[in-house]
């Protein structure tokens, strides 16, 4: 897929899955900027971006705060003249029990992953609007969205809100040629994947632990300007494993 003259913007880009993702559309001839809030982090990725031949620029960026994200618009557009693709990735958890966490704990979860969500496509929205090319939108939510762990109300909470305002979105955004989508990663390992077990990799029906390049596969395909008929969809990436039933022994 060649996306090349158009501009991406990642949040969340340094490490992991956003990573991953950036680096996809760098290798597929995009502009790419990279809004990470560690700098360290950041600066690399915007290298190993660059090395690989996209055009990329590293953006510091907090997502819990307004003023970050439309100061990464804005910079976005000077660098490179429009925004034709948003993947809202930044993120946070905070697995506690229920009675240990605080509500500032459960704010922070909100406000990183589901408030910047609301923020950044607003903001990105109106400048694709402005533009009349139109644009796409991915939020990553996750296979949390529709399962729990003990402990897990925060950050279950911001998924399963995420995978509302994407349809949310994709009715409002869709007069103005915007299309919003979100994709729901299972287990992706962004450490050392030569460290899984067999017993990790076996117990997905699709025979192993997914990686960054999985969601970055999902990302190009949503958002390829061919893929105009697709909006307002949940795709769970996660090898099959919220359709494998488990029974307790």
């Amino acid at each position: 897929m060649s996306f090349e003259q158009l501009t991406v913007i990642v949040t969340g880009a340094g490490q992991g899955i956003g990573r991953g993702v950036a680096e996809a559309y760098a290798k597929a001839g995009a502009s790419v900027v990279l809004a990470e809030l560690d700098l360290e982090t950041g600066v690399k990725a915007e290298e190993e971006s660059r090395q690989i031949g996209g055009k990329a620029l590293f953006v510091p960026c907090d997502v819990r705060k307004e003023d970050d994200i439309i100061r990464l618009m804005e910079t976005t557009e000077r660098e490179f003249g429009s925004i034709d693709i948003l993947i809202n990735n930044a993120g946070v958890s905070r697995f506690k029990p229920l009675f240990e966490l605080t509500v500032e704990e459960w704010d922070d979860v909100l406000n990183t992953n589901v408030r910047s969500c609301f923020i950044a496509s607003r903001e990105a929205g109106k400048r694709m609007r402005w533009s009349g090319r139109g644009g796409a939108i991915v939020n990553i939510a996750s296979t949390r969205a529709i399962m729990s762990e003990p402990g897990s109300e925060a950050y279950a909470a911001s998924k399963g809100a995420i995978v509302s305002i994407t349809h949310a979105l994709a009715v409002s955004l869709g007069q103005d040629g915007i299309r919003v989508n979100c994709v729901s990663p299972g287990w992706i390992e962004t450490g050392d994947y030569g460290a899984l077990r067999g017993i990790d990799h076996d117990q997905h029906p699709a025979g192993r632990v997914g990686t960054p390049a999985d969601i970055a596969r999902a990302c190009l395909y949503l958002t390829h300007p061919d893929n105009t008929f697709v909006t307002g969809a949940h795709l769970v990436v996660d090898g099959g494993m919220t359709r494998k039933m488990i029974y307790e022994p």
